[in-house]
């Protein structure tokens, strides 16, 4: 199973939080009615729809990018301890191997430098924060926090309204960082440096961002939830439940893909099962997904 790799001069590392069946087809995709799933059942079936269930096979994970100078973390995942209601099986998580995982890289939590969000939903920024003694501190302590100004601003404004709009996620897991001065909110279009920049891709969330990497001839891009499953590579109309503007993300998506089809960059999915990573290629007169050879 792929677990790394290098993009030129950045080393990169998956940290997996969990894996395996997880949301019903037809919820997560509310076009992905039986009858428009039956002809591709048999492709699906079993690496990525559960027999019998229906439910997706999907990662929760974050990447690391080493640079000469420091160590990137990319989403943040669920976390532990967090009370959702939107999505109860991410509810009281205790013991995941997450930390374990950035162990197992050699790195541990004083070691990150930036923490970088494609967007703000609780499966992506769950590990910016942990729970020491009944109060949400930043799980990175040496880390700046970078947000998209779009996507902010968007949450924090909603969230006024009540925590219900958010999962609450932005109270236990984003405004803790901003009171601790670790946050930065940048441009949507924010540039790290020459190799790491924001790629403004919004649809599944107003401000939702995916991070493209260059390093002397090498590309990758980080591209979060702009696709969550391979179905949505065979049809990219089909956006997820929790889009914000579904129209917006099926379009978003056929660019998304058609920019990177056939093309020697390197998609780092969110969501896609183990090894997660490859490239975008046709299929017919759509396109379909070459996982990266274990």
């Amino acid at each position: 199973m792929i677990e790394g790799g290098t993009i030129g001069d950045i080393t990169w590392h998956r940290i997996v939080e969990a894996e395996g069946p997880e949301f019903e087809i037809g919820f997560l995709l509310p076009d992905a009615t039986s009858d428009a799933v039956a002809p591709y059942r048999d492709w699906l079936e079993p690496r990525f729809l559960e027999p019998g269930t229906d439910r997706l096979i999907m990662t929760t994970q974050s990447y690391v990018l080493k640079t000469k100078h420091h160590n990137i973390l990319i989403d943040s995942c669920v976390g532990n301890d967090k009370e959702r209601r939107f999505y109860p099986p991410w509810s009281g998580l205790s013991g995941t191997r997450y930390l374990d995982g950035l162990s197992a890289v050699g790195l541990s939590v004083d070691d990150i430098d930036f923490v970088m969000c494609t967007h703000l939903h609780a499966d992506h920024v769950g590990w910016n924060t942990r729970l020491v003694d009944g109060r949400w501190v930043p799980t990175f302590p040496n880390a700046r926090y970078v947000f998209a100004e779009t996507e902010f601003g968007f949450w924090s404004e909603l969230n006024k309204k009540g925590k219900k709009y958010s999962d609450g996620c932005i109270d236990d897991s984003v405004l803790p960082v901003v009171e601790a001065g670790q946050a930065d909110i940048v441009a949507d279009d924010y540039a790290f440096n020459d190799d790491i920049w924001f790629q403004p891709t919004p649809g599944h969330t107003p401000g939702h961002v995916s991070v493209h990497l260059n390093s002397g001839d090498n590309n990758g891009v980080l591209s979060g939830d702009v696709v969550h499953t391979p179905i949505q590579c065979r049809e990219p109309g089909w956006s997820a439940v929790g889009c914000s503007d579904r129209a917006q993300s099926a379009e978003t998506r056929k660019s998304f893909l058609d920019r990177y089809c056939e093309t020697d960059t390197l998609v780092m999915t969110g969501h896609f099962p183990s090894p997660s990573v490859g490239h975008v290629c046709r299929h017919g007169d759509g396109f379909d997904f070459e996982f990266s050879a274990v």
